[in-house]
């Protein structure tokens, strides 16, 4: 039986936008260890699910799909959002305490 994992995709750090984070995406866990290929050294194996990556709109549509497949899935919780609140006179203010 395949195991998918469900979980948000966390902000892009290069950028400061939040596109495409209140997605959900239901992936495939490798069904089994990659070998390099003698030919090539490229790391791969026989499996393909780990290729397929799905994307639902909410989580109680992720799970559904999942359990409607007959799917085995655990939910990896989204990040905490850490809100860093700062003004810009805050790089004028004296740090001597004067």
């Amino acid at each position: 039986m395949k195991t998918a994992r469900i979980y948000q995709r966390p902000k892009n750090a290069m950028q400061s936008g939040r596109a495409r984070t209140d997605a959900w995406i239901l992936e495939f866990e490798p069904g089994e260890q990659q070998r390099p290929d003698p030919l090539t050294g490229w790391a791969g194996s026989g499996d393909t699910s780990n290729q397929l990556r799905m994307g639902f709109p909410t989580l109680e549509a992720a799970t559904a799909y999942a359990e409607r497949a007959g799917i085995a899935y655990h939910v990896i919780a989204a990040p905490e959002r850490k809100l860093k609140l700062q003004a810009y006179a805050d790089n004028f203010v004296s740090r001597t305490g004067l």
